[in-house]
């Protein structure tokens, strides 16, 4: 049943989606695809899958524990508050944190973790900003 309302949701979510790509304006430089193709194609691919869910559920799903929906709650929680502090923080600083975090839940040791959010931060600052040149939320240092 839980699978079926799931695919209920997901069916709602993929139709919304699609409608709202349909709005999508075009603008001045329109290429052979056009802005509205990626959307669809998400929309499709989500709808299909949730209808898949709402002919095909399992028999009997197993939820997850109280600890283990407590790991999503404080992961969400993290990329929640990434998403906040960005600006303030900047790129630099806020995904060393949030990606040491997440490492260290999925089972790396905390010091390791950290080395991983450093080279992960580092690596994305050098690869979108310094090469490809696209803008990243600065911080108080400057970077």
């Amino acid at each position: 049943m839980s699978d079926r309302i799931f695919g209920g949701f997901g069916l709602l979510l993929a139709i919304f989606y699609i409608w709202a790509a349909t709005i999508i304006k075009d603008s001045f430089m329109v290429d052979v695809v056009g802005p509205r193709a990626f959307p669809y194609m998400v929309g499709t691919v989500l709808a299909l899958c949730s209808i898949y869910f709402i002919f095909r559920p399992d028999d009997e799903p197993a939820w997850p524990t109280f600890q283990k929906f407590s790991e999503i709650f404080f992961a969400t929680a993290v990329m929640l508050l990434y998403a906040w502090v960005l600006p303030e923080v900047g790129f630099l600083i806020s995904t060393v944190f949030a990606t040491a975090y997440l490492t260290w839940r999925l089972g790396t040791q905390p010091f390791w973790s950290l080395v991983t959010g450093v080279a992960t931060s580092g690596g994305i600052y050098i690869v979108f900003h310094l090469i490809l040149g696209l803008s990243l939320a600065k911080g108080p240092l400057g970077f």
